[in-house]
């Protein structure tokens, strides 16, 4: 039992940092980081860095520069758009130093997963964000991000309290994702075509009615009065 437990705790944290690694990487390395170096948290030898007080600086200033970018309606799209190329490879690397000092093939394998959650994860915040900014109001957009980090946190309080709840919920979240994702992408792609609609439409102008050549004389008809009958 203490060995299943072991093993589910590795799994939790783990899969735990990949998943928020794609919603809010910032929040989860400064979240670790803060848990370790106040010794609330035994962090794997390979995640121990994290508690270094550099490394939680930068972890909170970045953290307080992405939670005002996310809440600008646009900005937040721009910020998920750059952050593709930074959420996902550190989600695989928080995965494999997860695991700890393990067989090469098991930090292998928890880098495959775990970068393959984190883009699951990322491209479901990114998209959801696009359908909510073709709202005109900011408040449910801003509604979206708190629920992000709060999420983020309380996920990843429960990965470390009750790995085997955290397993089960994020199957639950992997099935609600690939049912979502198709539908989630059908909406943005919807979006960006309208948008790129009205941009055609706003830089060409309306289309111009076609030009009707009225001839100067007709035919008379039998019966018309200009034709004697």
């Amino acid at each position: 039992m203490e060995q299943l437990n072991q093993i589910s705790a590795i799994i939790a944290l783990s899969m735990g940092v990949a998943w928020a690694s794609g919603i809010n990487l910032y929040a989860a390395l400064l979240m670790l980081g803060l848990l370790g170096s106040s010794g609330n948290l035994v962090l794997p030898p390979d995640l121990q860095i994290l508690a270094n007080p550099l490394v939680i600086f930068a972890a909170g200033v970045m953290y307080l520069v992405e939670f005002v970018a996310d809440k600008i309606p646009g900005v937040d799209n721009s910020w998920d758009t750059l952050h593709t190329f930074i959420r996902i490879p550190a989600g695989a690397l928080l995965a494999a130093a997860a695991v700890g000092d393990m067989n090469p093939a098991v930090s292998l394998a928890a880098a495959i997963v775990g970068g393959g959650l984190a883009a699951g994860a990322h491209a479901t915040k990114a998209g959801s964000r696009v359908l909510i900014n073709a709202s005109p109001e900011p408040f449910s957009n801003w509604m979206a991000s708190l629920t992000e980090d709060a999420v983020v946190i309380a996920g990843l309080w429960t990965a470390l309290h009750y790995p085997i709840l955290f397993i089960v919920l994020l199957l639950l979240f992997v099935v609600l994702m690939v049912w979502l994702l198709p539908k989630i992408w059908r909406g943005v792609k919807l979006v960006f075509t309208a948008l790129i609609s009205f941009l055609r439409g706003g830089r060409n102008g309306p289309p111009e009615p076609p030009d009707l050549k009225i001839p100067k004389s007709f035919p008379q008809l039998p019966g018309n009065p200009g034709n004697g009958g």
